[in-house]
């Protein structure tokens, strides 16, 4: 009997499994530390390497694109099908930074493997990632004797999303007609454990700010004067205390207008998860869960807005006591934010909201920094579909779903392109990203690649039915 495209598919990984491994290793010894300015070099050398190597690849199109910060790499590989539909793969090449100091076992920049582990910065975050892609559209070809992808591959690798991308969505407006796509596959997120593959159907957003609150001109006597002018620090203390009720509802008006809210169906989907919030709590550092009455701890941290006080201080801080009014304070605050909220909208409301609260005397200035807009996939989605069936394939058992509480800059991809946008991930939670030993479970890779091997050919049947 002759090998079913499945077989020829893991045939073909098995046989180019040591050649691949060895040039991820390859990539992974460049220190692409995009948030040290003495690693910019490096940074540009690891988009080189990429270039050249999606060139070997097959791609017929790969260029580096600078930005007023990092390059990007973009890269194509027409499907010649004039029915197509076009992909768009979104990761990135830079790393944060790492030092055997910091408690590595291995050198961070010198990969080892360990037990089917190999470990080194930026083995799961995000050059694994993005690297499987490129043995899975050669196993693609194979097991469809094709001689381009089934569908029309793009694949844009940023420099800058460990520094918080804060020229991409630059570069994205400025390159447009180039990145067009139906569909963007973003592979820089992870699944829940290994031995339960998920998709991530969204992202939260983000926006932060800070706010510096003035009182008198200098630090003043308490004796002389407190109890009489108003006082910065407490004036902090009460917007803290203000920014949420007893049920932990966020109480800015206007904060909870227009966003999406779980359906029944994915508050069973997170149910059927093999949550334990024992262990959670032990990973979060924490004692006890709080939250948004009326949810779930994944529904909190997945699906629901929430407001955080990331920083509080004013007045004396030193040793022993100083009676004084002091003369400011300041708060930090980040707020994170789910599909249909705007930025925007949210940032105007909480200015809105200081501004009322805070008294006469007071003086006051707050200052947002770049915002991240949330994404959500629905569920019914025929390319979430293509992504869920060629997991599945791959897994060989049914693949559940998730969100991520973080942000982003997928959102950015989606509000310029107008495409969906799906998550593709392989990596879990023991794999350390931004910490010490960071690792990529070397068979969960190699099943990343066979998801990709599968799913450009289902995407291009099931787009047309759709």
């Amino acid at each position: 009997m002759s090998d079913t495209p499945d077989s020829v598919v893991r045939t073909y990984i098995d046989t180019h499994r040591t050649a691949f491994l060895g040039d991820l290793a390859d990539w992974l010894r460049i220190p692409s530390v995009s948030a040290q300015p003495d690693h910019a070099a490096d940074v540009r050398r690891s988009a080189e390497w990429l270039s050249a190597k999606l060139k070997e690849t097959g791609f017929p199109v790969t260029e580096i694109w600078p930005t007023a910060g990092a390059p990007a790499v973009f890269a194509e590989w027409p499907s010649g099908d004039p029915a197509a539909p076009t992909v768009l793969v979104y990761g990135h090449h830079d790393v944060q930074p790492a030092a055997r100091e910091d408690g590595w076992h291995t050198a961070p920049f010198e990969p080892e493997i360990i037990d089917g582990r190999l470990y080194a910065r930026g083995a799961a975050d995000d050059k694994g990632q993005v690297f499987f892609h490129t043995l899975g559209v050669r196993a693609h070809l194979a097991a469809t004797g094709r001689t381009t992808p089934a569908v029309n591959l793009k694949l844009l690798i940023e420099g800058e999303e460990e520094s918080g991308s804060p020229h991409f969505r630059a570069l994205v407006e400025e390159r447009a007609q180039r990145l067009t796509a139906d569909a963007v596959i973003v592979s820089d997120t992870g699944m829940w454990s290994e031995d339960t593959p998920t998709v991530c159907t969204g992202m939260r957003g983000v926006a932060d700010c800070e706010i510096e609150l003035y009182g008198p001109d200098q630090d003043i006597h308490s004796g002389s004067f407190g109890g009489a002018v108003p006082n910065p620090a407490t004036v902090a203390a009460r917007l803290v205390a203000a920014l949420h009720d007893e049920n932990e509802h966020v109480t800015i008006p206007g904060f909870y207008d227009g966003i999406v809210e779980l359906t029944d169906r994915e508050r069973e989907l997170f149910a059927e998860l093999p949550f334990d919030e024992a262990e959670w709590l032990r990973t979060a550092k924490s004692r006890a869960t709080l939250g948004e009455a009326g949810h779930t701890t994944l529904e909190r941290v997945w699906a629901r807005p929430t407001a955080e006080v990331n920083g509080i201080g004013g007045g004396y801080q030193g040793p022993g006591g100083k009676t004084i009014v002091p003369s400011s304070a300041h708060l930090k605050l980040s707020f994170r934010l789910v599909a249909g909220q705007e930025p925007e909208k949210i940032e105007q409301s909480v200015r809105d909201w200081i501004a009322s609260r805070v008294p006469a005397g007071i003086r006051h200035e707050i200052a947002f920094g770049a915002a991240t807009r949330p994404c959500l996939t629905p569920l019914d989605h025929p390319a979430l579909q293509s992504v869920v069936r060629a997991m599945g394939r791959a897994f060989g058992q049914k693949i559940r779903f998730t969100r991520e509480g973080g942000s982003g800059p997928a959102a950015d991809l989606k509000d310029v392109l107008g495409a969906p946008v799906l998550f593709l991930g392989i990596s879990v939670p023991s794999d350390g990203w931004h910490a010490p030993n960071e690792k990529v479970e070397i068979e969960l890779l190699l099943k990343g690649v066979e998801t990709t091997a599968y799913l450009w050919g289902d995407l291009a049947a099931h787009w047309r039915a759709s």
